[in-house]
């Protein structure tokens, strides 16, 4: 596995070393060694979630005000725009996002440590997304950013309006959410 830095320091894609040959591929998706390494600090993951989308879903922006998340993620079948935004007021990058594709193809996966909103567009027909979190899911901690907040100004490469879910498209936008210190 190798980790390569994205505009923002904390956010890490992780590219697994893949073993290809005529009878398919096998790849490590997560060593806790290794990963520690990658990201200089020991991590618990204590949930794995798994969710599959069609077309133009958008899922997110989302987070945990109180017990954050850090996520691993990554597409294991299809392909997805995700997005993770910097709500950190701390931050030199506070109020930045990175964009990057996960595929089935590409095999990238992103690391996004607690601090960050989250969400993702399905680019392909359908797209399967597992992603492993470092703390349990509090639906009460639970906020949303509007995905299309200009003052985020993020381009989510659509072709026509997504689909959301009713919590989705009552996100806050980023000026009135909660922030992180």
């Amino acid at each position: 596995m190798i980790a390569i830095q994205t505009a923002i320091p904390d956010l890490l894609i992780i590219e697994p070393k893949v073993f290809s040959d005529e009878r398919g591929f096998f790849f490590e998706s997560f060593n806790r060694r290794t990963f520690a390494e990658l990201i200089d600090r020991e991590v618990g993951f204590v949930q794995d979630n798994h969710s599959r989308s069609v077309k133009n879903v958008l899922r997110g922006l989302h987070y945990q005000i109180k017990h954050p998340q850090g996520k691993l993620v990554r597409a294991v079948q299809g392909a997805v725009l995700d997005v993770a935004v910097d709500i950190r007021k701390s931050s030199p990058t506070f109020g930045q996002h990175v964009v990057i594709e996960l595929s089935a193809e590409n095999k990238r996966i992103l690391w996004i440590p607690e601090g960050f909103a989250h969400g993702f567009l399905v680019l392909s027909d359908t797209a399967e997304f597992l992603y492993k979190t470092t703390d349990y899911w509090y639906p009460e901690h639970e906020r949303c950013i509007r995905w299309d907040d200009p003052a985020l100004a993020i381009d989510w490469r659509l072709q026509a309006a997504p689909t959301l879910s009713g919590k989705d498209a009552q996100g806050k936008s980023f000026k009135d959410a909660e922030h992180f210190a």
